[in-house]
C-alpha cells in the first residue's frame, strides 16, 4: 500500500505537516500536484501567479528529487476523479493534505474526502498556512471579529504556535510510479513574454522565501515600523507571495522573528512589533474570508451594495495602464504590471484612487489585482479593497480619501520611488516631480516634459473628484434614514 500527499498551496518540504505525517505512516509515498483551475471559478490563478506557480512547481520538484522522490503533476478538471483514479492505480490507502481556506475550496474538499473515505481511504488534513485556525479565535460571546485589534490581542492571548517541522531527510518511493504531466504542459508561462520583469525581481521557492526572510530581518527588520511605508526603499518583508504559495510558513516566520529578536535582547517587545502585526493582518483576511464567504464578491457592510459606482471605462483603463497623471498612482501601477507586486503604501494610494477618485467599484480593483499580483491571494486581497473602499470589516472611514500629492510628497518626497518607475518625468526638480502639472512651463522644458503628449495631464481634479466621494456616501446614509 502507499500514501499520497496532495500539494496545493503548501509547496515545501520544511515545516509541511501533511507530508510529515505521511512519512510517519511508513508508507512509501507519493507527493502530487493537480492543476485544476477550473474548480476555483473566477477566482482561478491569475495571469502573474501563473508565472509564479510554474517557477515554484519547478522547486518543489527539485527538492523532492533530493530527497529520492519525484512531483507527480496532473491537470484536470476533477480533481475527485484524479485522486480516486490515484488511489487505485497506485494501491494508495492514505491521503493527506494541508487545508485550505477559500470557500469554493473547502465545499470541494468536503465533498472528495466523504467520497475517498466512502471507497475506504482514510484522509486526513492539517494548518499549514496559518498561525491559528479560523475557527479557534472567537468572541466573548463565541462568534467572528470583525475588528483587528480585538482579533489580534485574542490571537497573541494564545499561546506561541507550535514549532516548525523540520523537513524530512528522505522520502520512501513506491516500487512503480505513476504517470505524470510535464509541467510545461500545464500551459502557466505566457506565450508572448511579459512575465521576464517577474522573473527578474523574484526568487520563487523555499530557498528563496528563506533567503528573503532572512535578509529583511537582518537589513531591514529593525527599521521595519517606518520603512514599511517609504517605497523608494527596501523596507518590507516581501514574503507575501512565498507565503500564499506555501513556500514559507507563518509559523516558520514567527519563530524566525522569535529567535532573531531574542538574540539581540527583545525578549517581549518582538510580539508587539509592526511586522508580527502585518502577519496577524493576514490572519484576520483569512479569518474573515472563513466566516463571510460571500466578501470576495459582495461588500461585508451591505448599504455598499447601493453605492452610485462610475462606469468609466477609460478611466478604469487609464488607471490599469498607469496612465492617470498623477505620479504616485503611474509609478504603483506600473511597477505591479512590470514585477507582479506593489509596495503596501502605494497599493492604498493606488486603490483609494480608483475607488474614491474615479469611484470605479472595488470588485473591479479586486479583478484587476487578481491578474496581475504574483501575490494575490484571496483573503488578503478581499480585505485589501473592502478596506480601502470603506465596505469591509474595520475598514478605513469612507471620508478618509487619500490626496496622491500629499501621500507621495510624505513618503516618497525626493521622487525615488516616481524617478524609477516613471522615467519621463526623471529630470523634474523634487519639487514639482509629484504633481507635475503645477510646474512652470519652463522647468518642464527643462526637464523635457510635455504635459498631455511625453505625460498624461491628471485624469481628474482630486478635489471634485473627493467632494464626489462624498456626496455618494451621503446617499447611503440618506436612504438609511429613511
Amino acid at each position: 500500500m502507499a500514501s499520497l500527499v496532495w500539494f496545493r498551496q503548501d509547496l515545501r518540504i520544511a515545516d509541511n505537516p501533511a507530508l510529515r505525517a505521511a512519512c510517519e505512516s511508513g508508507d512509501p509515498l507519493i507527493p502530487v500536484y493537480i492543476f485544476s483551475p477550473q474548480e476555483e471559478g473566477a477566482w482561478a490563478p491569475g495571469a502573474a501567479s501563473r508565472v509564479w506557480l510554474h517557477q515554484s512547481l519547478g522547486a518543489l520538484e527539485k527538492a523532492l528529487q533530493g530527497l529520492g522522490s519525484r512531483l507527480i503533476v496532473r491537470s484536470a478538471a476533477d480533481s475527485l476523479h484524479e485522486l480516486a483514479t490515484l488511489c487505485r492505480d497506485s494501491k494508495v490507502d492514505r491521503v493527506f493534505w494541508n487545508r485550505r481556506y477559500e470557500p469554493l475550496v473547502i465545499a470541494r474538499d468536503t465533498r472528495i474526502k466523504e467520497m475517498l473515505e466512502h471507497e475506504g481511504i482514510e484522509v486526513r488534513s492539517f494548518n499549514a498556512s496559518l498561525l491559528f485556525e479560523p475557527w479557534e479565535i472567537r468572541t466573548k460571546s463565541a462568534g467572528p471579529f470583525q475588528v483587528f485589534t480585538p482579533f489580534w490581542r485574542a490571537c497573541l492571548a494564545e499561546a506561541d504556535p507550535a514549532a516548525p517541522l523540520a523537513a524530512p531527510a528522505s522520502l520512501k518511493s513506491p516500487e512503480r510510479w505513476p504517470e505524470s504531466t510535464p509541467l510545461s504542459a500545464l500551459g502557466l508561462l505566457p506565450r508572448i513574454k511579459w512575465d521576464q520583469g517577474i522573473v527578474k525581481a523574484w526568487h520563487p521557492g523555499s530557498a528563496g522565501a528563506e533567503d528573503t526572510l532572512s535578509r529583511f530581518l537582518h537589513e531591514a527588520y529593525e527599521h521595519y515600523a517606518t520603512g514599511r511605508d517609504v517605497p523608494g526603499r527596501l523596507g518590507t518583508s516581501r514574503l507575501s507571495p512565498h507565503l500564499h504559495f506555501g513556500e514559507i510558513g507563518p509559523r516558520q516566520v514567527w519563530h524566525a522573528l522569535k529567535r532573531f529578536a531574542l538574540k539581540r535582547g527583545q525578549h517581549t517587545s518582538w510580539r508587539r512589533s509592526q511586522f508580527l502585526t502585518e502577519l496577524g493582518w493576514r490572519e484576520f483576511a483569512h479569518h474573515l474570508l472563513y466566516h463571510f464567504p460571500h466578501t470576495p464578491e459582495k461588500p461585508l457592510r451591505e448599504k455598499f451594495a447601493r453605492f452610485p459606482w462610475r462606469d468609466d471605462q477609460g478611466a478604469v483603463r487609464a488607471w490599469q495602464r498607469g496612465a492617470t497623471g498623477f505620479p504616485i498612482v503611474d509609478a504603483g501601477m506600473r511597477q505591479l504590471w512590470h514585477t507582479g507586486w506593489i509596495h503596501n503604501r502605494v497599493r492604498m494610494i493606488v486603490g483609494s484612487f480608483l475607488v474614491k477618485d474615479l469611484l470605479a467599484s472595488w470588485n473591479l480593483g479586486a479583478a484587476w489585482f487578481w491578474d496581475t499580483l504574483v501575490d494575490a491571494d484571496l483573503a488578503s486581497n478581499t480585505l485589501g479593497w473592502q478596506w480601502t473602499a470603506g465596505c469591509g470589516a474595520d475598514a478605513a472611514p469612507y471620508f478618509r480619501i487619500f490626496n496622491p500629492v500629499t501621500q507621495a510628497t510624505r513618503f516618497d518626497p525626493e521622487g525615488t520611488y516616481v524617478r524609477e518607475w516613471v522615467p519621463e518625468l526623471a529630470r523634474l526638480p523634487g519639487a514639482w516631480i509629484q504633481q507635475p502639472w503645477a510646474a512652470p512651463a519652463d522647468v518642464l522644458r527643462e526637464a523635457g516634459v510635455h504635459l498631455g503628449t511625453s505625460y498624461p495631464r491628471p485624469l481628474i481634479d482630486h478635489k471634485l473628484a473627493r467632494e464626489r466621494a462624498l456626496a455618494g456616501l451621503a446617499t447611503l446614509d440618506k436612504e438609511r434614514s429613511t
